[in-house]
């Protein structure tokens, strides 16, 4: 009889540390097509370890790249999976699919094109969310939808957020690129990026892609629409522009948690920062 407990409880240990080595899957060079960008587009994602067993939809968690990097990045160097699985294990976070786009192919960037011949938040929003709600078991509710992301996905975090805040319960941007802070700074920039864009063009894309503009400007009625969590590096080439933003958000009362920890624009930072986001938007999941 002590034999048999002994040898149930040796199996139950390493059944224990099986599911605890397998945890989530991830598959990272999934492709869906796209009439908006008239392309395949591919995309990585994690899903946790129930999700093939539990028959019961999950929160999802939009999670963006940098410049230079693909879809592969927060797999590869990221490590996207051993810290969701770690982070859901321990009840540090709930069971949540993450979504990590392609934003480097074809052009890079999250943004639509002033010239309008590149229209990848169109995409992002007109087919990459309708596609992965009804391929995937992912709850469809704001309350259940969050994005994060990392120096150019932290500025895709800014906008995406700022411009559709009825779909996210909250938003994540790492080491954000947050744009111009000024007309001026964007008419240097992007006049050589868009040759021939006009002067009212040029002043309605710096209106609309400018995170410090945006919070400026934001209506009362939208200062709580989204709980933010803005993090970078105090020797981030960025930490200014974050800074900035912190501090009209401040001004304007717009409720936000923000961080400037030890660290530079590297994938060290953006590791130890991932938990903490996974912890966030957790709350926001379960916030009301």
């Amino acid at each position: 009889m002590k034999r048999s407990f002994v040898l149930l409880i040796v199996n139950l240990f390493f059944a224990f540390c099986l599911l605890a080595q397998s945890g989530g899957k991830v598959f990272d060079s999934l492709s869906m097509t796209s009439k908006i960008l008239k392309m395949d587009r591919k995309f990585a994602i994690y899903l946790p370890a129930d999700y093939e067993t539990s028959g019961r939809s999950y929160p999802v968690l939009y999670l963006l790249h940098g410049s230079g990097d693909d879809q592969t990045g927060w797999v590869q160097f990221g490590e996207v999976k051993s810290i969701a699985d770690k982070a859901i294990q321990e009840g540090k976070c709930t069971a949540m699919i993450i979504v990590m786009p392609d934003g480097d192919t074809g052009q890079r960037g999250y943004f639509n094109s002033p010239k309008g011949d590149w229209n990848y938040e169109d995409f992002f929003f007109q087919e990459l969310m309708p596609y992965v709600e009804k391929t995937y078991r992912v709850k469809t509710d704001k309350r259940y939808r969050a994005i994060s992301g990392l120096s150019m996905g932290g500025g895709g975090t800014f906008m995406y957020a700022l411009h559709h805040p009825e779909l996210f319960s909250s938003a994540c941007p790492l080491s954000a690129s947050t744009g111009p802070v000024s007309l001026e700074e964007a008419t240097a920039r992007w006049e050589k990026q868009y040759p021939g864009i006009s002067k009212d063009d040029l002043a309605k894309y710096f209106a609309r892609h400018s995170a410090l503009e945006l919070m400026n400007t934001m209506p009362d009625d939208q200062k709580k629409a989204v709980r933010w969590y803005i993090d970078c590096g105090d020797d981030d080439f960025l930490c200014e522009g974050n800074c900035l933003v912190h501090i009209a958000m401040r001004k304007k009362e717009i409720p936000h948690e923000f961080r400037i920890r030890d660290g530079a624009h590297n994938w060290t930072y953006w590791r130890e920062a991932l938990p903490t986001v996974l912890e966030f938007v957790s709350q926001s999941f379960h916030q009301f």
